[in-house]
């Protein structure tokens, strides 16, 4: 197939924007160098903390070593299968806040305001949640993406959305709607117990229905070849060989915000003082690629259980067997859910607007490596502060594309992030002593009630703190006469021609929340900006607490 479009990527942004653009009648080669998603440990939500632990599915990357965190060296996950990270991620659904796209058009993404993106995010998604309430108005209901909400029957759940109702904070029936502050159901993008990651909500239906227009082609992308300034394909090596994929009208890199600044400057489009370190010749030289680089940091605050009802009883190779064996065979179970099937958003303090701390609940005291807690029962509470001031960057080790780009966060580096740790800790103490709690927590686990001065604080933050996998911004969207801006308001790469950038790379500031999401409609919109055309405005007005300027709740 001669290709109009070559895509980098099938992941979230990429699987949506081939999707949108095939189901146009354009001719599109997809590039990812991942195998197939295929199997149980990618499908089946329960076992999310697999995949991205996998060599086979997960590029491996981590952090340079943090100096605000102890010198510690962060995995930083990123997928390298088709769907990409949406393919191990753990399936948490959140748009962010209204407020954050408000913000990326007040920095110079024009067209990118809340008003903006929402139709896109309705375009995309198939939303299955109301039976406990939600803004149906709000959400969209025949797109390729289901989203649905757990059956909360762990009575856990419930308590500790009614722990933050006690607390002060208020309930949200959808937290993707309306109203986002406050505690309540968590959404997910599973459907009928599998995993729905954009290969199976775009990739397969494109293939199904369009298959003499999409083509998925497994190879590694080496970097991107223009002639007289315009991006004519892509250099990939598959067999063992080394080839050129040719694209007639345009080259879009959707290859996460690791990769896609690393493919820039391979091309010859970034810094120019780093891209001439390495020998690279300079195509445009552009100071932002890879450099605002943004994440979540995370802690687990657990507690001990005073009853036997946590997953913990589950936790060991006969129930995980068992657990499993239901799945397979009904697609139904404890399988068929992340877990994460109760969430808050919460003000740090008076006088911010909107939220700029999350929670995810899981019934269970587990690390991400799967190791549970020693305490035996327990659960614990997924927390972190939304808004960091720190900025890092990816840059190249060489100019060899196999070699792994550098990545460094940064994180902790800013003081006020230090100031919101705190509040964080604090603030998550309070939900917990509330009395929907009081029949469940028999004592805290970690920090521990030991952990109580700002100096202690702030050194289990350091020691305990990673990643919550949501790296972005390492190709800017602004206006073309922004010298830190990659990319312009369509997505266009600045300076030169028939190259843009379609993944979270682009986000100007991270936002509320997971990113899978925001990166979903990354790829929807910026299709249509390719195809000359978009929805319609929807001047929808967010939820903000009528006193904020004067309470924190």
């Amino acid at each position: 197939m001669k290709a109009e479009y070559i895509v980098v990527g099938a992941g979230s942004g990429g699987a949506a924007l081939a999707y949108r653009l095939a189901q146009a009648g354009k001719r599109v080669q997809v590039i990812e160098f991942g195998g197939s998603d295929i199997g149980p440990f990618i499908q089946m939500p329960a076992a999310l903390s697999y995949p991205m632990n996998m060599p086979m599915y997960d590029w491996g990357f981590a952090s340079e070593p943090e100096p605000g965190l102890n010198g510690r060296s962060l995995a930083t996950p990123r997928g390298k299968v088709i769907g990409g990270s949406s393919s191990i991620n753990g399936m948490v659904y959140v748009r962010g806040h209204a407020c954050d796209y408000d913000h990326w058009a007040d920095q110079g993404a024009d067209g990118w305001s809340y008003a903006d993106v929402l139709p896109y995010f309705k375009r995309a998604e198939h939303w299955h949640g109301g039976a406990d309430g939600g803004d149906a108005d709000w959400r969209g209901h025949d797109g390729p993406l289901h989203i649905s909400r757990g059956p909360r029957k762990n009575p856990l759940f419930d308590a500790f959305i009614q722990a933050g109702q006690q607390a002060g904070y208020g309930y949200t029936a959808d937290y993707n709607g309306e109203r986002q502050e406050g505690f309540g159901p968590m959404e997910a993008t599973i459907y009928k117990g599998r995993r729905w990651s954009v290969a199976n909500a775009y990739l397969r239906p494109a293939l199904k229905a369009w298959p003499d227009r999409i083509e998925v082609i497994r190879a590694m992308a080496r970097k991107v070849v223009f002639e007289d300034g315009r991006a004519v394909g892509v250099e990939v090596s598959r067999g063992g060989k080394i080839e050129v994929l040719r694209a007639s009208s345009e080259v879009v890199l959707a290859a996460s915000s690791i990769n896609t600044p690393k493919l820039l400057m391979l091309s010859g489009i970034g810094p120019a003082d780093h891209l001439a370190q390495h020998g690279i010749d300079i195509l445009a030289d552009r100071p932002g690629v890879g450099g605002n680089l943004q994440d979540h940091l995370e802690v687990y605050l657990q507690f001990a259980a005073k009853e036997p009802i946590t997953l913990y009883k589950h936790w060991n190779l006969l129930g995980k067997g068992m657990i499993g064996a239901q799945w397979l065979l009904t697609k139904s179970g404890l399988g068929g859910s992340n877990q994460f099937e109760a969430c808050g958003f919460i003000r740090s303090d008076k006088g911010i607007e909107y939220p700029d701390i999350q929670y995810h609940f899981l019934p269970i005291a587990v690390r991400y490596d799967g190791k549970a807690s020693a305490e035996g029962h327990g659960f614990q509470v997924h927390c972190g502060p939304m808004r960091s001031k720190s900025r890092g960057r990816v840059s190249l080790n060489s100019a060899d594309p196999m070699d792994k780009p550098k990545i460094f966060f940064n994180y902790m580096n800013h003081p006020d992030d230090w100031t919101e740790w705190r509040k964080v800790i604090r603030l998550t103490r309070e939900v917990f002593a509330q009395p929907a709690m009081d029949a469940h927590v028999k004592h805290e686990i970690q920090p521990g009630a030991a952990c109580q001065s700002d100096a202690q604080i702030d050194a289990f933050v350091r020691e305990h703190a990673e990643s919550a996998y949501h790296p972005c911004g390492t190709a800017r969207m602004g206006r073309a006469d922004d010298p830190d801006a990659v990319v312009d308001p369509d997505g266009r790469v600045i300076g030169v021609n028939g190259l843009r950038v379609a993944d979270s790379s682009i986000f100007p500031r991270v936002t509320n929340g997971n990113l899978n999401g925001p990166s979903i409609m990354v790829g929807e919109k910026i299709a249509d900006h390719i195809l000359g055309r978009s929805l319609p405005a929807e001047n929808a007005q967010p939820w903000i607490h009528p006193q904020w300027q004067a309470q924190q709740r």
